[in-house]
């Protein structure tokens, strides 16, 4: 099993043969989650951003403002701030 050394920033380095086990690339996101006093790392899948595109649509799109109406609508229903 590899270990790998946290940096001085935070920082930890997948090792070169599990990046290529589970077929990682630069730039693709994995989620951290604490369960049980371990971490756990899961590649994330593909998100609305990585999807852009892949449909067609009658104008352009500004994903940007639509994911900040998702997050403003969201709030309202929580009845929390925006953000």
């Amino acid at each position: 099993m590899p270990t790998v050394r946290l940096g001085r920033r935070g920082q930890v380095t997948i090792p070169s043969d599990v990046r290529r086990d589970l077929e990682l690339q630069d730039g693709d996101r994995i989620l951290l989650t604490v369960r049980e006093g371990e971490i756990v790392l899961r590649p994330v899948g593909l998100s609305i951003f990585d999807l852009r595109g892949s449909i067609p649509v009658s104008g352009p799109q500004d994903l940007e403002a639509i994911r900040a109406e998702v997050i403003e609508q969201r709030a309202r229903r929580r009845g929390q701030p925006d953000g």
